[in-house]
């Protein structure tokens, strides 16, 4: 869509923590790029809050996620919408960011009901273990959807990101660099910078075994077992993740 004839409109599918930051990374961007329309929808799945006040209501009146985000500005062109299918009616760009669990619900709910072309990208660290072995989102994604899935994937912590203290991400691509260089220019703010590999598989398994490490980490620092420790207990934990994955 960056051949001038049209402007990319995107849709954020997740309003947690994560999905709050990303939805105020990808708003900077749209609001001053000039091939991307300003305006980012982000589907917000319902919630009443304490005061009686709507989840959704409640951050397009303060412009503030204030259950998962407190304190952080969103961008006034970040306009949530409790209804999924039309917080991605017009997109042509759908960023996945919700816990992995809900993807493939979510995901049925929307066969048929995108824009022609559609894009997705997926930032959710997991994957869908089933029957037949473990299940990559992005795969998951695409198998359901019929539409092409990048990932963008970092040892990030939302929350810094949303206090602008600098970080680094990966889009993982396979075979269509133009997608993937739209996703990095989206996502790309100076405090956040955005890379390109084409290896949709290695960028994702990265993210996700990520997380397996880290609680690994966390678990022997609650027991103050020492460094020695950690380290053959994050070596275990690839391990045993690696062989996990490699059994599908």
């Amino acid at each position: 869509m960056e051949n001038g004839h049209a402007r990319n409109r995107v849709a954020v599918i997740g309003s947690g923590n994560w999905g709050s930051v990303a939805s105020r990374l990808i708003a900077s961007n749209t609001a001053k790029l000039p091939s991307f329309h300003d305006e980012v929808r982000m589907w917000v799945f319902e919630e009443i809050l304490p005061t009686g006040k709507k989840l959704s209501e409640s951050i397009n009146q303060a412009n503030e996620n204030c259950k998962y985000l407190p304190g952080i500005k969103l961008g006034a062109n970040v306009i949530a919408d409790p209804d999924l299918e039309n917080a991605v009616k017009d997109a042509n760009m759908l960023v996945f960011v919700t816990p992995h669990q809900f993807v493939e619900g979510i995901c049925k709910k929307l066969v048929d009901k995108l824009r022609p072309g559609a894009e997705a990208i997926s930032l959710i660290k997991g994957m869908e273990v089933k029957m037949e072995g473990p299940c990559m989102i992005s795969k998951l994604i695409t198998s359901i959807l019929g539409i092409n899935c990048c990932v963008l994937m970092g040892a990030n912590i939302a929350n810094e990101i949303a206090v602008e203290k600098f970080s680094e991400a990966t889009v993982g691509y396979k075979k269509d660099k133009e997608v993937a260089t739209r996703w990095a220019k989206l996502f790309t703010t100076p405090y956040f910078l955005v890379s390109i590999v084409e290896d949709i598989e290695g960028v994702e398994l990265c993210g996700t075994l990520k997380n397996v490490v880290a609680i690994a980490a966390g678990l022997v620092d609650g027991l103050d077992m020492g460094n020695n420790t950690k380290g053959s207990t994050e070596c275990y934990s690839l391990k045993m993740s690696s062989r996990t994955v490699s059994a599908d």
